[in-house]
């Protein structure tokens, strides 16, 4: 008996679809596919989601040093103007330097980010910025299924079969 099904597809095929689908569930929340598409797709999610909750406040608030251009009122770089060894003159941006709190990651939870972007692919939003999952899946989605038994975290809503090929549709959710 297999362990996973082969879905029609070879092997490189399939795991670039399943990674696929299963950035979109995390990404929109929602997703339509076939039945046995989205059995997959739940096992993995459910495994990911799991991951998230058991390292959402694994980490420690540290205060790093930061080099940053100084700005100023319309947020452009300020300039000043600076003479070299030879003579000559440019314009040099004038940096500022600031300590800043940012969030370390304690090892269990880097490796866990690490595995959860083995199965998610990188995402561009609308605007053209690139959205960090593992980060909503820490912060947004871990803390929103915290309080629930193990598993459970997706649901598949039976949609009947599709026109053409008469193929089971499946509706794949967050809960």
């Amino acid at each position: 008996m297999a362990i996973n099904r082969k879905l029609g597809k070879t092997t490189d095929i399939r795991m670039a679809m399943l990674k696929t689908l299963t950035t979109d569930l995390i990404m929109h929340g929602k997703v339509e596919t076939t039945l046995s598409r989205a059995k997959e797709v739940k096992a993995i999610t459910d495994s990911i989601i799991a991951l998230a909750i058991k390292e959402k406040d694994n980490f420690e608030m540290v205060e790093v040093k930061v080099v940053k251009a100084k700005l100023d009122a319309k947020g452009n770089k300020e300039t000043e103007l600076v003479k070299s060894k030879n003579g000559k003159e440019y314009l040099k941006v004038v940096k500022e330097e600031k300590t800043e709190k940012r969030q370390k990651d304690m090892p269990s939870r880097l490796n866990a980010r690490k595995k959860m972007m083995r199965k998610l692919n990188k995402v561009i939003d609308n605007e053209g910025n690139k959205v960090d999952l593992p980060s909503k899946l820490f912060n947004e989605i871990a803390p929103k299924y915290a309080d629930k038994n193990v598993g459970g975290y997706t649901r598949i809503i039976k949609a009947g079969p599709r026109n053409g090929d008469g193929a089971e549709v499946a509706i794949l959710q967050l809960i």
